[in-house]
């Protein structure tokens, strides 16, 4: 039996939950705020449907290219995501869930990985490097406003 690590992040924006649902669900903002800081994205494949792949490439400020691949497994517009992270370091699931809150939307991420030393190595860095994707996508809303 292997136990599980979790990590769990949250940020209220100032938008509707269609509007947050939308910056992931549209790959031409997703590939913009997607990733920690210094990480530019290009989306190879995204398709968004239950079952569908989504390949990303991220690549860091050094140039170094990680190809990631995950499969969606549930989608409900405008509430929830939820999708299996197949490689390249760690196998995760991501259960993305979109709160309306006063005028704005909690977004809420949760992130299950096994308990190994590698990973639990990273929680800090990861839960750090998230809260840097929700910089990124506050940014995205703020440039973006305009289009709603």
């Amino acid at each position: 039996m292997t136990e599980k690590m979790e990590i769990l992040n949250n940020r209220l924006f100032s938008v509707d939950p269609s509007t947050l649902f939308n910056a992931f669900a549209d790959p031409e903002k997703l590939k913009h705020w997607w990733g920690p800081h210094d990480f530019t994205n290009r989306i190879d494949e995204f398709d968004f449907r239950e079952g569908g792949n989504w390949r990303i490439t991220m690549t860091a400020s050094n140039g170094t290219d990680f190809d990631n691949h995950s499969t969606f497994r549930e989608i409900v517009p405008a509430r929830r995501i939820a999708f299996l992270h197949h490689e390249p370091m760690h196998v995760y699931t991501m259960d993305m869930t979109f709160l309306p809150e006063g005028d704005g939307t909690r977004l809420q991420w949760r992130m299950l990985f096994d308990a190994t030393e590698e990973n639990l190595a990273l929680e800090t860095y990861i839960a750090a490097a998230n809260e840097q994707n929700f910089d990124r996508l506050e940014t995205v809303l703020e440039q973006t406003a305009g289009d709603r």
